[in-house]
């Protein structure tokens, strides 16, 4: 599994931006559990959002609870973080990760995904 992260950038704070996460090596996710971490300059790679294998269930950080939306289309091996009412905070350079399996069980920490994509930075100007 290889997967690609893009759609970060620079936004006014209280802005937008969706990021996409996809799988580059014909592979499909739809088997995989995936995520968004975030690490921002100086500070440890931290958990954002989870969603299991079919969309059904999904999981956010308490710090972007009602502003950020992950999703996924299996059908596109695709998935999405749709960020809303951006704040300086989350100034980071975002991850997508994925893992074989059910999204029981550890599915905010970061030894618990084998693959992740190579990140992209989001910049929230104040």
């Amino acid at each position: 599994v290889q997967l690609q992260a893009f759609g970060g950038g620079l936004v006014q704070t209280g802005g937008s931006l969706r990021l996409s996460c996809a799988e580059a090596a014909q592979e499909s996710v739809s088997t995989y559990t995936m995520a968004w971490f975030r690490q921002a300059p100086g500070k440890v790679r931290e958990f954002v959002a989870a969603i299991s294998r079919s969309g059904g269930s999904s999981y956010d950080a308490d710090s972007v609870k009602g502003r950020f939306t992950i999703s996924r289309d299996n059908a596109k091996n695709t998935v999405y973080l749709q960020m809303n009412s951006l704040k300086p905070e989350d100034t980071a350079v975002y991850y997508c990760a994925a893992r074989q399996g059910s999204i029981s069980g550890g599915y905010w920490t970061t030894p618990s995904y084998n693959y992740w994509g190579q990140g992209t930075l989001v910049t929230v100007s104040s």
